[in-house]
């Protein structure tokens, strides 16, 4: 069993680790910015597959603390590297440093590359070349106070890019995090889930592919540990074929999202039909005092209106948010209603019974998701 480590936003943690426990995983532990897990390579490889909130799936090989880049550059010496690649491997180096003596991520990056090629020409005369868009070994440095870690990158490209939304909007919220909320939120595929300021559509085409039980790494064409040299690629073809057999047709109940927007609307249904979903989810163009439920049971409303960052926009959006409260209190009986907001005043305004709210990061932006309706 090795050890990995699967990052997401932060506030996601206790979502990705049920998420990692219902694939399997052993020794789940959540901790800041990610979720530790041990499994074997089945596990990685699903994790990669199927996780909604992960970024990337690393795995730790050195962890060590360092003041110079110098010292990075000998530590990373003293690994074994042809027990993890070859020189016929390409590989690149992703970087972020905080807090640190090391300041200059990029230049850390460099360390380490050197570090890995120098031992190969050392002993073999030759060494990897560099590809930074697609290599076959990739590797994640994160250094903190001084403390680096250094991964092999299992997923290399994050997993948040489904690749149905190639136009990225003034304010998204992107695909892991909606699907994170969804899940935190409580929403169950078997009752309806409503948007009615859905924007580009993300929260609609991540709850449909909830309720399809259709794995988000299901058409990616590349994952880092298909370069890898312990690549098992009959495993791996056997896990994504069984994925496939087991995505639903139907949704079981409506999905429905509708925006003021027309250039939102054209946006929204042209990511959906992407994403293998637009003839199954309704995209209307309305106005959110227009929006009526589905025929069925109560479900979930979930919103992202805007926040009003800059100064004075709050009191503009006020309306909007006390618009939501009015419709749901009226016209939507039985239903909750979950808003995305970093506004405490704006949420505020929606003046319906507060049920519960929980904190969460958008970015670097501080948000709170709160829920409102019923008990």
């Amino acid at each position: 069993m090795t050890g990995y480590f699967a990052t997401c936003a932060r506030g996601l943690e206790s979502v990705l680790a049920r998420e990692l426990t219902a694939l399997g995983a052993d020794v789940v532990e959540p901790g800041r910015g990610g979720v530790r897990f041990r499994g074997d390579n089945s596990l990685l490889y699903r994790a990669n597959l199927w996780l909604r909130t992960a970024v990337r799936v690393l795995r730790p090989i050195l962890e060590v603390d360092v003041q110079s880049p110098d010292e990075l550059y000998d530590a990373v010496r003293t690994v074994n590297w042809a027990d993890y690649m070859t020189p016929d491997h390409t590989l690149a180096v992703d970087c972020n440093v905080r807090d640190s003596a090391i300041t200059h991520s990029q230049y850390a990056a460099r360390r380490v590359k050197d570090a890995v090629c120098d031992q190969f020409r050392e002993r073999t005369e030759r060494r990897p070349s560099v590809d930074p868009e697609q290599p076959m070994v990739g590797f994640n440095l994160h250094i903190n106070k001084n403390h680096a870690i250094l991964s092999l990158d299992s997923s290399w490209g994050s997993l948040h890019k489904r690749g149905y939304r190639p136009i990225q909007t003034i304010a998204p919220i992107n695909e892991a995090l909606a699907a994170g909320l969804l899940l935190h939120g409580g929403w169950e595929p078997t009752t309806p889930l409503v948007d009615p300021l859905c924007g580009s559509g993300t929260f609609c085409i991540e709850g449909a592919w909830i309720a399809l039980n259709r794995p988000p790494g299901l058409t990616r064409k590349w994952f880092g540990f298909q370069g890898w040299q312990e690549f098992d690629r009959p495993l791996w073809n056997a896990i994504r074929d069984d994925a496939r057999l087991g995505v639903r047709k139907e949704l079981p109940a409506p999905i429905m999202g509708s925006d003021i927007h027309p250039g939102a609307i054209e946006l929204a249904r042209t990511n959906a039909r992407s994403a293998g979903v637009g003839h199954l989810v309704t995209i209307d163009r309305r106005d959110v005092g227009e929006a009526r439920p589905p025929n069925g049971p109560p479900g979930v409303m979930i919103v992202n209106p805007p926040y009003g960052e800059r100064i004075g926009e709050e009191r503009e959006w006020a309306g909007l948010y006390a618009k939501l409260g009015d419709v749901l209190g009226t016209h939507w009986p039985g239903w909750r209603l979950l808003v995305f907001t970093s506004n405490d005043w704006l949420a505020r305004k929606v003046g319906l019974r507060v049920r519960r709210r929980s904190p969460f990061f958008n970015g670097k932006l501080q948000c709170q998701l709160w829920e409102f309706g019923p008990e």
